[in-house]
């Protein structure tokens, strides 16, 4: 009788302990992106937001990081992965793929964006205002934008509107390819990741990108020369989503999906802009260490990249207005964001 009851016993605490581990490990989530893992966004948000959600469920939502397109496909597939369940989560710029996104787009648009964390904030903002729609089939956790875009070129450097003519740029997306060839470049869209090979194949004489991936893509090491933008308002910046399935999230216990939105938002769009704010300064100082040629567009010269910019957003009110959309209304209102978070 004894043995039967230890033996009994044995099985009955086998059971609690196997049910214990399945209940200590509900939900897998798999983050997909294009990056490498030591990139800024990638090492300072990505993966402490997936450690963050880890402890804040003790351990009931395991979450596996994919970085540098691990789980197969290009960048542009990424919105479409979530969306469809082959990643969980994915973290990505709508604007790979062009046209698909159009109101978003108002953040690409020049001179809109001032630093990244204010930004960042004023995106969300519009996001819930203005974009829900467009992003109906992910759940979004965080839009943010990066910081100023900027040139990084091979010599000689941008230093005035002339000299950009003939050059060949990389850009990130659709308004801002069309903004470079409107100011006489001859642009290259393509994402990120594939810019280090592209100068290294003379592809692009140039790239414009914010300071902080230049250090992960080892940009300063391939051109010689960067161009800034004087001013409180940034040449270019991109708007960026991290997102997740949304039957990934509607399968998840309630008290789970409430961790999740506590680690949504607002605070979290900020929080990934503040990282991209941080990675520009310690990326600026390779290229100061490498004696690479900085330069600063201001004053009059600034005045005339801005007014030769102006049909860049006009064309993109037209585009909205054929879509049945206030352009202008969108713009006004993305800057009024901006400038109340900026302030």
């Amino acid at each position: 009788m004894l043995k039967r009851v230890l033996v009994t016993a044995g099985l009955v605490s086998g059971l609690i302990m196997s049910l214990t581990a399945v209940q200590a490990q509900e939900v897998t989530l798999r983050v997909h992106h294009f990056l490498p893992a030591v990139a800024p966004v990638p090492a300072n948000f990505i993966t402490p937001w997936a450690e963050k959600i880890q402890e804040e469920s003790q351990g009931r939502i395991a979450v596996e990081v994919y970085p540098a397109m691990q789980l197969g496909g290009a960048p542009p597939n990424l919105f479409d992965q979530a969306r469809d369940g082959i990643a969980d989560v994915v973290w990505t710029l709508p604007g790979y793929t062009p046209g698909r996104f159009p109101k978003a787009e108002v953040f690409d648009l020049p001179f809109i964006g001032a630093d990244a964390e204010s930004t960042s904030r004023a995106a969300w903002n519009f996001y819930e205002k203005h974009l829900q729609d467009e992003f109906a089939d992910v759940k979004p956790i965080a839009v943010h934008v990066h910081g100023p875009g900027n040139f990084h070129m091979r010599a000689p450097a941008i230093e005035t509107l002339e000299d950009l003519n003939g050059r060949t740029v990389r850009g990130p997306t659709r308004m801002i390819t069309r903004l470079l060839e409107t100011l006489g470049a001859t642009p290259v869209g393509m994402p990120v990741p594939q810019v280090p090979e592209s100068l290294s194949r003379n592809v692009i004489d140039g790239t414009v990108i914010p300071w902080e991936v230049t250090r992960a893509l080892r940009v300063a090491e391939l051109v010689d020369t960067h161009t800034e933008f004087a001013g409180g308002r940034s040449f270019y910046t991109t708007f960026f989503v991290f997102a997740m399935n949304k039957d990934t999230y509607d399968n998840m216990p309630d008290d789970l999906k409430a961790i999740i939105d506590a680690n949504s938002g607002l605070e979290t769009s900020a929080w990934v802009g503040r990282v991209m704010d941080e990675g520009d300064a310690p990326a600026r100082q390779v290229a100061v260490d490498r004696g690479n040629t900085i330069v600063t567009i201001d004053g009059e010269e600034l005045e005339r990249w801005q007014e030769a910019a102006q049909p860049v957003i006009q064309s993109w009110i037209d585009d909205m207005q054929g879509r049945g959309v206030d352009g202008a209304a969108l713009i006004a209102d993305a800057e009024e964001m901006v400038a109340a978070e900026a302030n």
